[in-house]
């Protein structure tokens, strides 16, 4: 059974940080690239940064570069994102996502909620 399991989200104060985990199992996670995607309130949902499946390309949305880190540890299955100098507008529900041509899988998602 394939599952993704996010964790790390909260309430944080503008300029804080946090650390946001995705722990895969039930499927060969090291083999894919995974994304972090978010919605905020009223907004669409939207990519905030990929990594490949070995780590070795990462890309990120323009509204978080120099702010988020977007990393794995395939040995454990998870993947990581770190967010630094939070803004109110990152307020959002936080998703992993693995996809293929033959799968899509999604995280039930992590609240994120910046906020003085």
């Amino acid at each position: 059974q394939v599952q993704f399991v996010e964790s790390g989200g909260g309430l944080v104060q503008p300029g804080g940080s946090l650390r946001l985990s995705c722990v895969a199992s039930g499927f060969t996670f090291s083999r894919y690239a995974v994304t972090w995607y978010r919605q905020g309130p009223g907004k669409e949902r939207e990519l905030v940064a990929l990594i490949t499946s070995t780590g070795d390309y990462r890309n990120y949305a323009d509204s978080v570069k120099g702010r988020f880190t977007i990393s794995r540890d395939n040995v454990k299955n998870t993947v990581y994102l770190q967010m630094n100098s939070l803004k109110p507008e990152d307020t959002a529900v936080y998703y992993c996502n693995c996809r293929s041509s033959q799968f899509d899988y999604w995280g039930q998602g992590t609240q994120v909620t910046v906020s003085s």
